[in-house]
């Protein structure tokens, strides 16, 4: 599958089924075909992608790995698009769709 998120305040984001669902997961929500943010949810949704991004980076950290490889993408740069989608859309008071 594959997502296509949308919002009138911002250009389309589109996403693999397996990062959309991860980054669905990530902020509470689990994966489905048709699905809205709302712009008062969006706050909460950003700092837990900033978790989970933070979160991320200690633990590779830990494990030694302090700079990630070329050939991998970490989760900073997979939700980096979702949470400037968000913080557009929630300053402009308007929902992020997708499946509609």
């Amino acid at each position: 599958m594959i997502y296509k998120f949308k919002s009138k305040a911002t250009a389309d984001l589109i996403m693999l089924g397996p990062n959309g669902d991860q980054l669905l997961r990530l902020i509470g929500r689990e994966p489905a075909p048709k699905g809205i943010i709302e712009p008062q949810t969006m706050f909460g949704a950003i700092a837990d992608l900033q978790q989970a991004v933070a979160s991320e980076e200690a633990r590779r950290e830990q494990a030694g790995d302090a700079t990630p490889q070329a050939d991998k993408v970490g989760l900073r740069q997979r939700v980096w698009p979702m949470v400037e989608m968000m913080k557009r859309a929630q300053a402009a008071g308007e929902p992020i769709v997708w499946g509609v």
